[in-house]
């Protein structure tokens, strides 16, 4: 099985319905996404979303963002979701490699991610693809909708 990536470009028919299908997987607070809310990812410079596909059908999708900081343009890997049927043939490693080459062209001196301590398959992943646990603490503030 050959895994192929690319980063998605448009809003269409097959984005929505890979990210209906994928999202949750990775969540399960995250609401679907319309055609609008994808046209709107894809517009934001900071984004990049890319899709891995075997045999044509989106099995995985990850977000890179780059953003300029005062100490250097950083980057971060964000919503990784590989599909439950897909896991163990090359999808993460595959998303994870296009979004470290992007990263770097980009001109991003660090590249971060956060991987929930259950997700030994791909904490094991990230670690052999150079990855290192930080010393620090991840704190979130939910905003009131």
């Amino acid at each position: 099985m050959s895994v192929e990536v690319a980063v998605v470009r448009e809003a269409d028919d097959e984005v929505v319905e890979a990210l209906a299908r994928l999202l949750p997987q990775l969540s399960s607070t995250a609401g679907p996404l319309d055609h609008e809310a994808v046209r709107r990812l894809l517009a934001s410079t900071a984004n990049t979303l890319v899709a891995a596909r075997i045999e044509g059908e989106v099995v995985g999708m990850l977000t890179l963002v780059v953003f300029p900081l005062p100490s250097g343009p950083r980057a971060r890997i964000e919503d990784v979701v590989v599909d439950e049927a897909a896991r163990g043939h090359g999808v993460g490693r595959a998303l994870t490699e296009e979004a470290l080459r992007l990263a770097e062209a980009a001109g991003a001196r660090t590249v971060d991610l956060t991987s929930r301590p259950s997700r030994q398959a791909a904490n094991r992943l990230y670690e052999r693809l150079g990855f290192r646990a930080r010393g620090s603490k991840v704190y979130r503030f939910v905003l009131k909708r």
